[in-house]
């Protein structure tokens, strides 16, 4: 899909050949300058006239009738130069490729160093326009009557770069590793639950451990029950959907050691049990497993770029329905780890498949715990739906998973783990936890439950609830999922040394 090239632009020619101005620069230079002198001043004019703007996200198209070898010039605004960023420039990429897309456009030029800031190397920008290519160019394959018209769609894109090829290149693989890692995990939560039900997920997971040589493992009924998973085999006793523990390792090093594991919640669907949800908008609790979607999306990206550590990822996945014989309020289970537990609500289920997930993670040698799902309404409450909310046990690590985030340009914010909340966990008269202690600081005291399990083991909890879902489209994504924090998990694999 990409070629890169280090010549001119001016030599060859292009369908569209897209530039980038910044608000500060009142008039052309450097390429833009050549340009302009091509075109007899007309870019000069038109920025004067303010029909080239340099203003964020401003995007402007000009037909240079055969004065150029292209046919189409776009021009994007990407704000003040001093504070462009590699979130900024990938939002500038993606309000450009929306654009080549919906003008029908096979073929794209991106003249790379017009994007250029002090702070960032070339290189963090090939990586961004890879990124916002796929990430703008995803749709979800629906179910709706389709017609014979062939939708056409960007395909090929040359980036012009004075840089290193190989660097540039490395960026545009990872960029595209990302992306692509980021639409698998928003086409796992945008499948219906009669779709994606946790033999579906088992089997997604299956083909990326086959298609990156990893190795899998999918625990059924009878292995759980040997291994005393009582939390997941209790949430699973409401649906006729068999349960599944599903494993990946990636071995990015010799030795099994210094093991970062990845947890994430697979409810495939999600009414409540009998704490059963309200009716209106229950259909987007397919939604529910994008903890495990943004884990399978991590192994993703992590399969493409084959980074120097060894990588676990666990994935409890069941669904919470209700029958005769589901969980009731007021049920006592025993977890893996031996822990009872008082199930005061059993939409507070989450919580009770990842006991079990993070149980098995540490049986099977992981050393850095991080857990994904969509855990509490009250995250949303807390944060809204653009930061993930985040508990820990240990600050140096929680420290690598913010800087993780704030590379990739994901919002995260760290909750307090004080004693006190933890004390919430254990007001129950007949069991040491009590899964759902009530609303106050539910977001917290959900984390630590499951901090619970995690002991001493390095270990942080990610709430995507507010951040999995998106309920409008935006330059990078469309409505429904958003794919969040597989960019962070992926990133901190790749930077993990330990």
């Amino acid at each position: 899909m990409y070629t890169v090239l280090s010549h001119s632009p001016l030599k060859d020619e292009h369908e569209a050949l897209v530039i980038g101005v910044f608000e500060d620069e009142k008039k052309p230079v450097d390429f833009v300058k050549e340009l302009d002198d091509l075109l007899d001043g007309h870019i000069t004019e038109l920025i004067y006239e303010e029909q080239i703007s340099g203003k964020k996200n401003k995007l402007s198209k000009l037909f240079p009738f055969g004065k150029v070898k292209a046919k189409r010039l776009y021009f994007i605004g990407l704000g003040k130069k001093k504070d462009f960023s590699y979130e900024k420039a990938r939002e500038a990429f993606a309000t450009g490729v929306k654009q080549l897309n919906k003008d029908k456009t096979k073929q794209a030029s991106f003249v790379l160093s017009t994007f250029s800031a002090v702070r960032l190397e070339e290189e963090q920008f090939a990586h961004s326009l890879a990124e916002a290519v796929s990430l703008a160019c995803y749709k979800f394959d629906d179910y709706k009557e389709k017609t014979n018209e062939v939708e056409k769609k960007l395909e090929t894109i040359n980036v012009y770069s004075s840089e290193e090829k190989d660097e540039i290149e490395a960026g545009l693989h990872a960029g595209q590793a990302y992306g692509e890692g980021t639409n698998l995990a928003r086409t796992l939560v945008n499948t219906p639950g009669n779709l994606m039900t946790p033999t579906d997920l088992a089997a997604q997971a299956e083909e990326i451990a086959k298609r990156y040589g990893m190795e899998y493992e999918v625990l059924e009924r009878e292995d759980m029950e040997k291994l005393g998973m009582g939390a997941l085999l209790a949430v699973a006793q409401g649906t006729d959907q068999p349960p599944k523990m599903i494993v990946l390792k990636y071995r990015g090093q010799e030795k099994w050691e210094n093991v970062l594991s990845f947890v994430g919640k697979g409810l495939t669907f999600d009414a409540g049990g009998i704490s059963i949800k309200p009716a209106a908008n229950m259909h987007e609790m397919k939604m529910d497993m994008g903890g495990s979607a943004a884990v399978l999306g991590a192994m993703e990206v992590i399969g493409r770029l084959k980074p120097n550590v060894n990588v676990l990822a666990v994935i409890p996945s069941s669904e919470n329905l209700l029958n005769g014989s589901a969980l009731k309020p007021g049920d006592v289970i025993t977890s893996m780890a031996g822990k009872t537990i008082e199930v005061r609500n059993t939409d507070a289920e989450g919580r009770l498949i990842l006991a079990d997930g993070i149980t098995y993670a540490k049986q099977l040698g992981a050393n850095y715990i991080v857990d994904i799902a969509t855990l509490t309404g009250a995250v949303l409450v807390a944060l809204g739906t653009c930061t993930t909310g985040a508990v820990t046990n240990n600050e140096e690590f929680m420290e690598d998973v913010l800087l993780s985030a704030n590379e990739v340009g994901e919002l995260m914010w760290r909750l307090p783990n004080f004693e006190p909340y933890k004390e919430l966990l254990k007001t129950s008269d007949v069991a040491d936890l009590n899964n759902s202690p009530g609303r106050n600081a539910g977001s917290i005291t959900a984390g630590l439950f499951l901090g619970e399990f995690a002991g001493d083991t390095p270990w942080v909890h990610l709430d995507i609830a507010g951040t999995a879902w998106s309920d409008s489209e935006t330059a990078l994504s469309p409505k429904g999922a958003s794919g969040v924090m597989v960019r962070t998990l992926a990133t901190l694999a790749r930077h993990f040394e330990k």
